[in-house]
């Protein structure tokens, strides 16, 4: 895979924009192993080889077990490994993500709504919301992970 371009560079502006957005997630209160469990998802989902690096080795450098990573992917079948919040976030972000084909139903609304107050509810939103960005971005413009760089 070769990098189309890259986009830090020839947009910064552009860049620190998202990074700004970045920055609010990372000092909304949110508990930073759940935002990145999240992030992994949203990534999963979109099948962002770039971010799911990247935040498999954040979770790792977290501390989050291994085990615990490989099921992410079907969380909802992880029994205790993922805690209430963690299952309310993967689910929420897995609604929104595919926003197109969910339209995010008024009982995934709910669901969150049972876990997360108004305030974690719109940060976790924005979350995902800046995830399928950034997503977008890598896949677009080809970001190679770490890991191949390092191969």
């Amino acid at each position: 895979m070769t990098r189309r371009l890259d986009y830090n560079q020839v947009a910064p502006n552009g860049a620190k924009a998202l990074g700004g957005v970045y920055g609010y997630v990372t000092q909304s209160g949110l508990p930073g192993a759940l935002v990145d469990l999240v992030y992994l998802r949203v990534s999963q989902i979109n099948n962002c080889a770039y971010c799911l690096d990247m935040h498999t080795r954040e979770l790792l450098k977290r501390g989050v077990k291994t085990e615990k990573l490989a099921l992410v992917q079907a969380w909802a079948e992880g029994g205790s490994l993922f805690s209430e919040a963690e299952r309310a976030a993967l689910a929420w972000a897995e609604s929104v993500t595919r926003v197109a084909e969910t339209g995010v139903p008024d009982s995934a609304y709910t669901a969150a709504r049972e876990v997360f107050d108004e305030k974690q509810l719109v940060d976790l939103t924005i979350a995902i919301s800046l995830m399928n960005s950034y997503n977008r971005m890598a896949i677009s413009f080809r970001n190679p992970p770490q890991a191949v760089a390092e191969g």
